[in-house]
């Protein structure tokens, strides 16, 4: 499976977690090696949502992007008197990433350059993005928009803004995934030489109006997530260094019949997996297919408390240590010497708060 703008963010947003960062560098389908291993995931986009979302992503693009613009001189406050359109999901009828890339490439390089007939509009272009080591290809359904010199990425979302309020988490969540599509841009106009500045770190999200298919257009300044991105980009092991220590015959294979039904014991997949470490938080269960499967192999951690409780507790990786060095029962060893000071002085707020005696 490739990486899309979602899985991205999801890697970014745990980067310590080798186990994602090996299944996704090898593009292990891991909703289907989850289901194997008696752990699926409950979520996932059903057939109604993604046909609306092909049928609005159709119609904000129809007619050469009429309502699109409509919205762009409204949202961006801009004059556009001319607009040429090109479609980049296809290379003369070459699908082949490394030549989309390559056509994405000159184009976009030259409208950057200021040669007008590439346009200003450029629907699925092809990016690349350096993840832990690798050059990954993002396939956005998105459009980058050029207009004097500046660049902003158009992500066309199908949940609704209903009287100017729409799902935060879903907001949250686009802001993320456009921010990755402005680092992989920034990035292809860092490589032509040109300054990567020119991606406008204002993004516009386009989604359907009330109960409507009218669209509505609404800027959205991603700033923060360009520097959360960057940092944890830049803090990714290597995938080398990751496959270092693993086995040469360590596989996900799930020996499909012919008709395509996994074969393999889902006992071997289980110690197949348990041979790479996972980082376990909460978080996961929104965002990765094998966060079940995690969840359960974390149990009695501190690591199902959430990251920062987690990380505040440090040397201390079992509940039932952390209750025993809070109540004064185990004595910390060194490396768990400061977070048994924090666990007794939240020990004793608590005993306050209860009125327990110490």
């Amino acid at each position: 499976m490739p990486h899309n703008a979602r899985t991205i963010a999801a890697l970014t947003s745990n980067p310590g977690c080798a186990r994602r960062a090996v299944m996704d560098a090898a593009g292990v389908d891991k909703r289907t090696v989850a289901a194997r291993v008696g752990f699926p995931p409950p979520y996932g986009q059903s057939p109604f949502a993604i046909t609306r979302t092909r049928a609005f992503d159709a119609q904000v693009k129809a007619n050469g992007c009429a309502e699109l613009l409509r919205m762009l001189r409204e949202v961006l406050d801009l004059s556009i008197p001319e607009v040429a359109y090109h479609d980049l999901e296809e290379a003369a009828g070459n699908t082949s990433q490394n030549v989309r890339h390559a056509l994405a490439r000159q184009v976009l390089g030259a409208a950057a350059k200021g040669t007008d007939e590439f346009g200003t509009l450029f629907d699925h272009p092809l990016l690349r993005l350096p993840v832990g080591g690798r050059q990954v290809f993002l396939e956005p359904d998105l459009i980058a928009f050029q207009f004097q010199g500046v660049f902003h990425i158009i992500e066309i979302k199908s949940f609704a803004v209903i009287d100017g309020q729409a799902d935060g988490g879903k907001v949250a969540a686009a802001a993320v995934q456009s921010g990755v599509y402005v680092v992989a841009l920034r990035q292809l106009l860092r490589e032509l030489g040109l300054d990567p500045e020119r991606v406008s770190h204002d993004v516009v999200l386009v989604c359907p109006e009330n109960f409507s298919n009218h669209a509505i257009a609404t800027k959205l300044d991603v700033r923060r997530q360009l520097t959360v991105l960057n940092r944890q980009l830049n803090r990714m092991t290597r995938i080398d260094e990751l496959l270092a220590p693993l086995d040469d015959d360590l596989t996900f294979d799930l020996a499909p019949d012919r008709d395509g039904r996994p074969t393999r014991p889902a006992g071997e997949l289980c110690a197949a997996l348990e041979h790479i470490p996972a980082r376990y938080s909460p978080d996961c269960l929104s965002m990765c297919e094998m966060s079940y499967f995690c969840r359960r192999e974390a149990h009695g951690t501190t690591h199902t408390l959430g990251r920062t409780v987690s990380e505040e507790l440090g040397g201390v990786e079992w509940v039932e240590t952390a209750l025993g060095l809070a109540s004064g029962l185990l004595a910390p060893a060194p490396e768990q010497t400061e977070a048994a000071v924090v666990l007794r002085a939240a020990m004793r707020l608590r005993n306050e708060c209860f009125g327990v005696p110490a």
